[in-house]
């Protein structure tokens, strides 16, 4: 499932820049939630759609109102701990994660959009970027 929708997506240039795979509560599915640009998510949404009797997913569903705030550095490599101090930053603040994809050196969050400012400023401040 997981070619056939991004190949759909990769062959109609829709860039997708964050992809989050989980089981579901049946054995025989799951659930799978990724992030494009606003210019692209009617465009992937209508490609996506058109595939649902091909493919056999039940839903698709549009969040606009999100923003992914990323930690970033090759440093993550050799301290810990960086993952836990983004989490408490954004929880001191009643932030809500709604999504995290991880790689080796990269931290990202989807968030609500209306929080952005305050989760930025407060990951500026525990990082000690507000002091540059």
């Amino acid at each position: 499932m997981s070619s056939q929708i991004f190949g759909r997506l990769a062959d109609a240039n829709v860039n997708v820049d964050m992809i989050v795979q989980s089981r579901a509560r049946s054995a025989d599915t799951a659930n799978m939630e990724f992030t494009v640009g606003k210019r692209d998510a009617t465009r992937a949404v209508e490609i996506v759609r058109a595939a649902q009797k091909e493919i056999g997913f039940e839903d698709v569903a549009v969040n606009e109102d999100v923003a992914k705030v990323s930690v970033i550095g090759v440093g993550m490599r050799s301290h810990a701990g960086v993952a836990q101090s983004m989490f408490q930053a954004l929880a001191e603040k009643n932030i809500n994660i709604q999504v995290i994809s991880t790689s080796e050196i990269k931290i990202s969050v989807l968030i609500d959009a209306a929080y952005t400012e305050l989760a930025v400023r407060a990951l500026h401040a525990v990082y000690g970027l507000d002091k540059l």
